[in-house]
């Protein structure tokens, strides 16, 4: 059996901003006084380089929201593409409902930095955050922005600051969402030649 992360290695904060940049469907986990909730969010980015920066859309009235707001800290786990199911079923069923952990019999970690839970199954990479308050986004817009304080990513998809999505690692490319559960893998890399 392979452990939680076993080819998680740490990703420099200098380069946290790329596990984001093209936009991949994302989970967001949160605990505070013994609750703990995951959802899945499509419309995350980074905002700033150093310190590195994200916003992500949670809506005001999730559980999510309410424990982020109380512990002021949440973990960005990236799904790879045999995950799609999982993502679907955390995006699609409410915390308040139940312990979507449990329910789905997720194996987490606590991060070293915040504590929150890191999902092991199916996930490719982590970002663990610290709130920034922005009260007026986040009710008027449900933005949230964070900074990024630690990540790590599977070396066999990311590695020295880059993604790399080849055929033999299709199962750890990320997700992209698409509406109505369906998905878009991200693949296909084409490497850019400077012009004339």
């Amino acid at each position: 059996m392979t452990q939680p992360f076993e080819h998680f290695k740490p990703v420099d904060l200098d380069h946290a901003s790329r596990l984001l940049n093209h936009g991949p469907t994302v989970l967001v986990t949160s605990a505070h006084a013994g609750r703990r909730n995951i959802m899945a969010a499509a419309w995350s980015m980074p905002v700033e380089f150093t310190p590195p920066r994200i916003a992500i859309v949670i809506d005001k009235n999730t559980l999510s929201r309410e424990l982020i707001a109380a512990s002021g800290v949440f973990g960005i786990c990236l799904p790879g593409a045999a995950a799609a199911d999982l993502a679907y079923a955390v995006g699609t069923s409410s915390g308040r409902e139940g312990d979507k952990f449990s329910r789905f019999s997720l194996v987490s970690v606590p991060g070293r930095q915040t504590g929150v839970p890191l999902v092991a199954d199916g996930c490719v990479a982590w970002l663990e955050c610290r709130l920034i308050p922005e009260r007026h986004t986040e009710h008027a817009y449900d933005t949230c922005f964070a900074e990024v304080v630690a990540a790590a990513a599977d070396d066999r998809v990311f590695s020295s600051g880059h993604w790399s999505f080849r055929e033999d690692n299709a199962d750890l490319h990320t997700l992209h969402h698409l509406g109505a559960g369906n998905f878009a893998r991200a693949s296909a890399m084409i490497k850019a030649k400077p012009l004339p």
